[in-house]
């Protein structure tokens, strides 16, 4: 483990055009050292910085370390959302499949009916989010997740919550004729990233809880970022094809700054907002306004992000073939703008 002080003392500069029409912006070890004491002054634990697969930056402090796995809670559901597409390459579904087409008891409903696969992974189904399903006592989170009703129409309103994903993991679990969907990523996804056994939850069923609760270490989430910026291959393993995860990275109409369970950077070009994103998906879903939303004006429009509670982060930045891996033990007022902002030395 380096300390900041080392880090200060280091070279290295990054060349990246972070718009069409701005001058290169060149990114120093020293930024990332500020970053970095910004990050543990609001409870940070972990900070990685990565670029053409070197080590540009890596700091830990307030107990954590290069081995410590932390709670990523939303940052689950890009594993999931990769998944998905792996499905898709193997045919096992399209994603504009109806759901109904396998969650047959939906058939006779005239709404969740004209649901698809497309929209479980991108929140624009109009279900309820039903943030219960959280809860441990579950004990068939995916039964429960299949009642939840529809509260807005089709593809009207972005909905954040653990329902989407949940329905999305008993398709899953019928497309694979009962098969474990875990086993599934594994073999799919987390083996050939090359993480190992991570701790995970799940209910009396043995049904995953898909929208949160992984615990990875930066290094291993770093994988995940890793695997985009090779478009799809890590380690000389294609596990999604090129054009296949470039559909994660496509907004909705309801929330251009959400694909399939990445959040996207996209809107920050124009007359858009920086907003914290946490802030917003705490507002009731009737509330929250999407449009014209970005999480940071000073980051290259193509950084995609995989965003967990208490200010977890995997900003993934293709252009500049770079990654950061941000982690925390506690919320802290902790601003995604402001961070890059001293980041990107703007």
């Amino acid at each position: 483990m380096k300390s900041v002080k080392t880090w200060l003392a280091t070279a290295f500069i990054c060349v990246f055009c972070a718009r069409g029409d701005a001058a290169p912006v060149v990114l120093q070890a020293s930024a990332c050292a500020r970053a970095a004491q910004y990050s543990d002054g609001k409870n940070g634990t972990s900070l990685l910085v990565l670029q053409d697969g070197r080590t540009v930056f890596e700091h830990y402090a307030n107990g954590g370390n290069s081995d410590a796995a932390w709670p990523v809670f939303s940052g689950t559901k890009n594993f999931w959302g990769i998944a998905a597409l792996v499905a898709v390459n193997e045919g096992l579904f399209r994603l504009d499949d109806h759901v109904s087409e396998t969650i047959t008891e939906w058939r006779n409903d005239s709404r969740k009916s004209q649901i698809t696969i497309r929209q479980l992974l991108n929140f624009t189904d109009g279900i309820d989010g039903a943030s219960r399903l959280h809860r441990d006592s579950i004990p068939d989170r995916n039964a429960m997740a299949l009642g939840v009703p529809v509260v807005a129409s089709l593809n009207s309103a972005f909905i954040y919550g653990p329902s989407h994903l949940q329905i999305f993991g008993e398709l899953l679990r019928r497309k694979l004729n009962g098969r474990s969907t875990f086993a599934y990523l594994q073999e799919h996804v987390l083996g050939p990233l090359g993480i190992g056994n991570i701790e995970y939850k799940q209910d009396a069923r043995r049904n995953p809880l898909f929208a949160s609760g992984f615990h990875l270490s930066a290094r291993q989430w770093a994988r995940l970022g890793e695997m985009v910026l090779g478009h799809g291959s890590v380690g000389g393993r294609q596990i999604v094809p090129p054009d296949l995860l470039q559909r994660a990275f496509v907004g909705s109409s309801p929330n251009p700054s959400y694909g399939l369970t990445f959040w996207l950077n996209r809107p920050a070009v124009g007359n858009s907002r920086e907003q914290d994103i946490e802030k917003l998906l705490d507002l009731p879903w009737q509330r929250a306004a999407w449009r014209g939303v970005c999480i940071s004006k000073v980051a290259p429009p193509d950084m995609v992000v995989g965003l967990g509670s208490h200010y977890q982060r995997l900003f993934i930045i293709p252009s500049m073939n770079a990654l950061i891996v941000r982690q925390s033990s506690a919320d802290a007022k902790f601003s995604d703008a402001h961070f890059l902002r001293i980041i990107f030395d703007r």
